[in-house]
């Protein structure tokens, strides 16, 4: 079979066709053989580049036309199970919708089988029969892993069975909670050659970029981020995943424009009742990134969009739950602070801001209630949560001259740090400790630990310009010169036209002062 494409056409668009149905055909290309109708066929090859790109509402779309047109074609089936559960989110999951797709096929296992003519048809069904069946999620996740991994070994050089291998793999890796890379890497490596041969596949590349999310091995995947959303602009979540890897890089423009283009996407094609997830995500990260680039305007304006989505979705708890973060990381990374009542129902994120201002603004009064509130959320065992409870306490030690205590947390905040996942996406918690800490040992006199800290915060999250500002400060504060000279070069280059903002300010000083010398 050749390879079949879906890519925007606009000659071949019917008259009178809504933008929404044109931007449909731009999802990649890619060779799936399969037993189906010819026009079954073409439904289904377009729900699986969909799938591949996370695009659930359009991929259910194909592949119920596709059973339509051909009702005992398997795979139509075996696909949209598929599209219920985000194959990387864990528990609770949605075993009844991808059930009931089954059913539909067929009423017991073996019928549903008797329909898929070949064995390798039979491979995909069976693998997902194992995920949706009885027992634990997280244990059949692992158990639907070794089934694909199986089914690679069986059909070595198939695109498809790579593919659906690899994002199984990395579904398995989140289910084990693995924190080796291993399985990142296996899957990376089922990926990497899908890629190499088809730089239109629209699987492919996202799974490299899943597999390779880290600061470690982000540069693996750029290529394939770079790619990845001219490859599949129809669907949001495309536009949005190669934000992962250009935050691994601190590439700020990036993030920024394309999580801006991920959320038009995502406006154009949702509608009454659907899930804002699409929408919500491309504006967390996208006011990351502006926040990054010192365009504080445009990071209020992520805000104001995130209120607007949450009166149209009638108050969908993943705009709702969002917006307390946006607003948190808004205040930590401005420095704009803003000292809120402390409740029991005040989120965490908002907690480490207040606290944060308290304790800037003199307030300790409120930043202790803040870290006492922390604390008991941090007894639930959220480590983001431990962290964020010592990062409070820690500053309010330093305004009561409590040197050693307040060093004594955020030792123990880095350990924490330690048995967390390498940072990937907007900084998590909204405070990074090693750069909290950074900024401590400046105000406690010690420039060159504080120094060490900075260096590590960059190593591990690229470009964050609060990072870069320290040490530059730290730099200076030991006589180095022209180190200090490098990272406010950095940040001027970052925040280019911001010389409204006072760390742009103290960067041109510092250089100007340098040069005159």
């Amino acid at each position: 079979m050749k390879r079949f494409f879906v890519v925007a056409a606009v000659l071949t668009l019917l008259a009178g066709a809504s933008a929404a149905e044109a931007q449909f055909d731009s999802v990649g290309s890619l060779d799936f053989p399969t037993s189906g109708s010819p026009e079954a066929q073409q439904h289904f090859l377009r729900g699986v580049a969909i799938l591949h790109s996370f695009g659930w509402k359009q991929a259910i779309a194909e592949f119920q036309a596709a059973q339509e047109i051909d009702p005992d074609f398997a795979m139509a089936y075996w696909g949209e199970t598929l599209c219920y559960n985000h194959p990387l989110f864990g528990s609770p999951s949605d075993d009844e919708n991808p059930r009931a797709v089954l059913k539909r096929l067929g009423a017991t296992r073996e019928e549903r089988l008797a329909k898929a003519p070949t064995e390798r048809e039979k491979g995909f069904l069976e693998a997902v029969e194992i995920l949706w069946g009885e027992g634990d999620y997280d244990d059949r996740r692992v158990a639907y892993m070794e089934a694909m991994l199986r089914l690679a070994e069986r059909y070595p050089g198939d695109d498809e069975v790579a593919t659906f291998a690899a994002v199984a793999t990395l579904s398995g890796a989140r289910a084990l909670d693995d924190r080796t890379f291993r399985y990142e890497m296996r899957a990376g490596a089922l990926a990497l050659p899908v890629f190499e041969g088809n730089r239109d596949h629209p699987g492919a590349p996202h799974y490299v970029i899943h597999a390779f999310d880290d600061p470690i091995h982000a540069p693996l995947a750029l290529p394939a981020a770079l790619r990845y959303a001219e490859i599949a602009p129809a669907v949001a979540h495309a536009r949005h995943m190669p934000t992962h890897i250009f935050i691994q890089h601190g590439m700020w423009d990036y993030v920024s424009n394309h999580n801006q283009s991920a959320y038009d996407a995502a406006r154009d094609l949702w509608a009454p009742g659907d899930s804002v997830g699409d929408t919500v995500h491309p504006l967390d990260w996208g006011q990351y990134g502006d926040l990054q680039l010192g365009d504080y305007a445009k990071a209020r304006t992520w805000i104001e969009r995130l209120e607007m989505v949450i009166r149209e979705s009638d108050g969908q708890a993943r705009a709702v739950n969002t917006l307390p973060l946006l607003n948190a990381r808004y205040v930590v990374e401005t420095e704009e602070w803003n000292v809120l009542p402390v409740t029991d129902d005040s989120s965490a994120a908002e907690l480490l801001a207040t606290g944060i201002s308290a304790v800037k603004t003199g307030d300790l009064a409120t930043a202790e209630a803040a870290a006492e509130r922390l604390m008991g959320l941090a007894e639930g065992g959220n480590l983001g949560n431990q962290i964020m409870y010592r990062e409070v306490a820690a500053l309010v030690h330093v305004a009561k001259g409590g040197a050693d205590a307040a060093t004594a947390l955020m030792d123990e905040a880095l350990e924490i740090t330690g048995r967390m996942r390498l940072p990937n996406g907007a900084a998590s918690p909204v405070k990074p400790p090693y750069e909290l800490y950074g900024e401590i040992l400046l105000e406690l006199g010690r420039p060159a630990e504080a120094a060490a800290k900075f260096e590590t915060s960059l190593e591990r999250m690229s470009g964050r310009v609060r990072s870069v500002l320290g040490l530059a400060r730290a730099a200076a504060e030991t006589g180095d010169a022209a180190a200090a000279a490098e990272q406010y070069a950095r940040l001027l280059s970052t925040w280019q036209g911001r010389d409204d903002l006072p760390g742009y300010q103290e960067a041109s000083r510092f250089l100007q002062q340098t040069n005159d010398q």
